[in-house]
């Protein structure tokens, strides 16, 4: 009993250290992103774009278009940033065009779910993601990219 009561303990510590931990404000992600190296940097730029895109879907649910709008162009920035990243050193291009086309298809649930007059920005980013994993699909299978 007493190796399963120090796998037990060691599993508790880890647990707790785990969830003690404080989780990242957004601007703390952004400077990270930032100053990360091109293999960590499309993987921070995809949590800053999903985390802004709840933001957006919550701002819009809440009837404020204007913060919606800025946390929508969050969204792109961040998911071209990662784009970019990716392509750039040849790594987590499948990873980040999965997580772009989830984004993209979350967007246009939000678009149904916005006023007639927040639906064209909300379709601008659907097309700018759209862009973005188009261009990751052709490095991906070699027709290029940038």
């Amino acid at each position: 009993m007493g190796k399963w009561a120090t796998i037990g303990a060691v599993v508790l510590a880890v647990s707790l250290t785990l969830w003690a931990r404080k989780e990242e404000t957004l601007e703390e992600l952004k400077a990270r992103a930032e100053s990360a190296s091109v293999d960590d940097r499309p993987g921070l730029c995809i949590r800053i774009a999903e985390h802004q895109l709840d933001a957006a879907d919550k701002l819009f649910l809440e009837g404020k278009p204007n913060e919606g709008h800025s946390a929508l162009a969050d969204v792109v920035s961040y998911s071209e940033k990662a784009g970019d990243a990716a392509t750039q050193s040849g790594k987590k291009l499948k990873n980040t065009e999965i997580a772009v086309r989830k984004m993209s298809r979350k967007l246009h649930d939000v678009k149904h779910m916005v006023p007639f007059e927040d639906q064209g920005p909300v379709q601008d980013a659907i097309d700018h993601l759209e862009g973005v994993r188009t261009h990751l699909l052709a490095k991906m299978f070699g027709r290029g990219g940038k």
